[in-house]
């Protein structure tokens, strides 16, 4: 992953049964390329080992604060130094609590007290009673309001199983994919741009649609890495199960015409549109009111064409006039690349984005993807990875046409 290659993690290895995943974090971070380094707490040691952590980064790990060795040289204030993020997985409500309080009686608590909030990154682990306890949604808010960033938690089966809820730590890919984004360049500080995500429904009556499978993953992950660069976001979304990033504007949206509106409202103004959202290209002609029932024999339905709204923004800027970067997704199943160039010409675009979606792997409602940027000057990349990754090195090709 890119995005790691020379950068400097800190691990914060926090007392809970979660520290075994911390491993994982540790083995995936070293392998994305980050300078690892990595300190425990006197809990933490109780159920990993230094050695562990010393085997999967091949630095020893600061376990003590009065290690003579280590505070030679103020160890605990060189290591907040040199560290660009530092993630504190697990983070327990004994941790948190004494993060908020300013504590310094271990290597860790000393070390994160001379590292500025806004370059922590947390992942809570504790209880689903200890994480709503009043206590800790206080500390948390505090800690946010400080500039500390979270990554979950997660919900589901805890430690103790007859417990289930949210408190789970992320799991490794998850807190891996949040560093990165922690340490993504700010390069579109200020910028205002609109994203679009997920599908739309054409009404057949009410209780039936067209729709597609669009699962809105790649649409919030453009939104998500615009929001960790800096950016002003504004996000018009489909119907998803999956919920949108934090710390963006979520415009909700039905309809491919509710989202012709909504652009139309919100695009004054921004530098850049990457329409990542799967838009219907008909709907039917007309919505029944009521349920349609069964006939015999068969039926017909009459299909209309929905606005062509990416058509119509390349159509709205001449070449050359001060003009938003415009991005378009090509979603198709043979001759990828011919069809999304011809896409990106009739449409005046200057990005296209375009992905095989009969790919197993790479499809429709899938955590990767593997894609094929074109712009309009001839250039062509092969991008894949995470959708997120994939998001950040879209950000970096509409980045270079916003200097």
């Amino acid at each position: 992953m890119e995005a790691f290659r020379g950068r400097r993690v800190l691990l914060c290895v926090g007392g809970g049964i979660a520290a075994y995943k911390s491993c994982e974090v540790a083995r995936l971070c070293g392998k994305a390329g980050a300078e690892l380094r990595v300190a425990l707490t006197p809990a933490a040691q109780r159920f990993v080992t230094a050695l562990t952590f010393q085997a999967l980064t091949g630095r020893a790990a600061s376990t003590d604060l009065f290690d003579a060795q280590q505070e030679l040289a103020a160890g605990h204030i060189a290591l907040a130094d040199w560290a660009e993020v530092a993630v504190v997985a697990p983070a327990t409500a004994d941790l948190l609590a004494r993060l908020r309080a300013g504590s310094a009686d271990d290597v860790v608590t000393a070390t994160l007290l001379a590292v500025d909030p806004s370059r922590w990154l947390l992942a809570p682990a504790m209880n689903e009673r200890m994480w709503g306890s009043p206590a800790t949604v206080e500390n948390v808010r505090v800690l946010r309001e400080r500039g500390a960033r979270l990554v979950g938690p997660a919900t589901g089966e805890m430690a103790e199983r007859s417990h289930t809820g949210p408190g789970r730590m992320s799991e490794p890919p998850e807190i891996v994919e949040a560093i990165a984004a922690a340490l993504a360049p700010r390069d579109l500080a200020g910028v205002p741009v609109l994203v679009t995500a997920g599908p739309t429904r054409e009404a057949l009556d009410p209780v039936r649609f067209l729709s597609n499978p669009s699962s809105g993953r790649m649409g919030f992950a453009l939104a998500e890495a615009a929001r960790d660069r800096g950016a002003q976001v504004t996000l018009i979304a489909g119907p998803t199960e999956v919920a949108p990033p934090a710390g963006v504007r979520c415009v909700r949206i039905v309809s491919a015409q509710e989202m012709q509106e909504a652009i139309d409202d919100a695009l004054d103004g921004a530098r850049a549109v990457v329409m990542a959202a799967a838009v219907s290209d008909q709907r039917p002609a007309q919505a029944a009111p009521q349920k349609v029932k069964k006939k015999e024999g068969e039926e017909v339905l009459r299909l209309v064409r929905t606005p062509d709204i990416l058509a119509g923004l390349g159509a709205r800027y001449a070449a050359g006039a001060r003009r938003p970067v415009l991005v378009g997704f090509a979603a198709e199943t043979e001759k990828v690349e011919e069809h999304a160039r011809e896409k990106l010409e009739k449409k005046n675009l200057d990005l296209i984005v375009a992905n095989d979606v009969s790919a197993r792997d790479t499809g429709f409602g899938s955590g990767t993807n593997r894609v094929v940027v074109l712009d309009r000057d001839g250039g062509r990349a092969e991008l894949s990875g995470s959708k997120l990754a994939v998001a950040h090195a879209i950000w970096d090709r509409v980045r270079d046409r916003l200097r």
